[in-house]
């Protein structure tokens, strides 16, 4: 390997990782400083006085609305990855005539865009009394999140020898009893990848939550946009910048903590087939 090549891979990473840098620092600057100080002008500015009454002032706005977004995403979460486990151990490992097709079907289902269906889904919403409620949006996401999740088991699934569930069958254990018994102590890295993505995802959701939820259950997402239009004097820049910074956190503590289970969860087949 060259000289030249050898230097040149990491000063392009690293000119890469500074770009992506540049708006977070504007954004973690910004946040620290007072009103006064935060403007277009000085972004680039570390505070004059650093100052942590836009944290304050952001938290204050967005925590029932991070509430609301762990009570959503949590339950969604888990539910659409129990599911879609299921649905990935038949498909994979108990076929049915015409399981083919049915998970064909599933396939389809990632692919309807989202403003497809917002109006029959209100109307089942409706119908169903759930509307605009936390229990409706929990419920939305996991219908939403049983495609990915099944093709995301159901692929993992396929990589475990056949012979282990012959064996199980052979000793007379029934569907759901091998499934306890050996399918489900080896789904831990599929686990992860679909906990880590649903719960990325249901977080960062805004059309479903401002179109099916209500005041009183709008995530996170839907408050911090609210606070774009705040302030009637004077855009609060370090409140919008410490509200973007606290709305993503969780998410990134997700990546930054269990990223490795991401990783592996990948690296183990989640996602091949």
């Amino acid at each position: 390997m060259s000289r030249a090549l050898r230097f040149g891979r990491p000063a392009v990473l690293l000119l890469f990782v500074v770009l992506f840098l540049m708006p977070v620092y504007v954004l973690l600057v910004t946040s620290f400083k007072p009103l006064q100080e935060a403007g277009p002008a000085t972004a680039w500015n570390l505070p004059g006085r650093w100052s942590a009454s836009g944290w304050t002032a952001a938290w204050d706005e967005l925590r029932p609305g991070i509430v609301n977004s762990f009570q959503i995403a949590i339950p969604g979460a888990a539910i659409s990855a129990v599911l879609g486990s299921l649905n990935g151990y038949v498909l994979a490992k108990w076929r049915f005539p015409g399981a083919d097709a049915v998970f064909t079907l599933f396939l389809f289902g990632m692919f309807i865009p989202y403003q497809a269906v917002m109006i029959p889904l209100a109307g089942l919403l409706t119908d169903m009394q759930v509307v605009g409620t936390i229990r409706g949006l929990v419920l939305v996401h996991v219908v939403y999140g049983i495609p990915i999740c099944t093709l995301i088991f159901r692929n993992y699934y396929a990589s475990i020898p056949g012979e282990l569930i012959e064996a199980a069958r052979v000793d007379g254990a029934g569907m759901l009893r091998t499934y306890a018994s050996v399918v489900l102590p080896l789904s831990a890295p599929a686990f992860a990848v679909t906990l880590i993505w649903q719960f990325t995802s249901i977080w960062n959701d805004f059309l479903f939550a401002v179109f099916l939820g209500a005041p009183d259950s709008w995530p996170v997402t839907v408050m911090l946009n609210n606070t774009a239009g705040s302030g009637a004097v004077a855009v609060q820049y370090n409140v919008q910048m410490a509200s973007a910074l606290l709305a993503s956190l969780p998410t990134i503590l997700v990546y930054l903590l269990l990223g490795r289970f991401f990783m592996r969860g990948l690296m183990a087949g989640a996602l091949k087939g």
